[in-house]
This record gives structure tokens, C-alpha cells and sequence, in this order.
């Protein structure tokens, strides 16, 4: 799923936090990096966060329906 637009960066990371599953960022070649580990959080991001205080886009796998929906609920909600 492609998330967009993402304003509250700690809100979202929250919501990752929360999920009980695997939860991965595609990069743009491909490879796929878990957002559950801290370490990932931070220094996968660290380009998109350098010039901006919010995210353009994101390619998100969840493993779980329950995690996807949270996202969901995180994106509609307002982020």
C-alpha cells in the first residue's frame, strides 16, 4: 500500500509501533526494510525526513489485516 502525505511522523510511527506484524518500507529498488526495528526507522527515513517535516509518499507492507487497517484508520484520521 502507498501511504501519502504523512504529517505527524511520530503519530505514524506509533501506529508501526502498535502493529503486530511485520511491517516493511519498499525502497525505490526494491528491497524491503522493517519498520519495527528503530534502527531501520531512523536511518531508512533519514532522506526523506532531511529538507521535510513530513513524508511525500511510502510503500508499506503489512503482514497482518489488522496492522493494515490501523494504518488505514492512521491515514483517513488524519495524519
Amino acid at each position: 500500500m502507498k501511504l501519502q502525505n504523512i504529517k505527524d511522523v511520530n503519530a505514524f510511527f506509533k501506529v508501526i509501533d502498535q502493529c503486530k506484524g511485520r511491517v516493511e518500507l519498499v525502497t525505490a529498488e526494491g528491497d524491503r526494510l522493517n519498520l519495527k526495528s528503530k534502527l531501520s526507522q531512523y536511518v531508512s527515513l533519514a532522506n526523506i525526513f532531511s529538507n521535510e517535516a513530513s513524508i511525500p509518499e511510502l510503500e508499506i507492507v503489512a503482514s497482518e489485516p489488522d496492522d493494515i487497517k490501523a494504518l488505514m484508520d492512521f491515514m483517513i484520521q488524519g495524519n
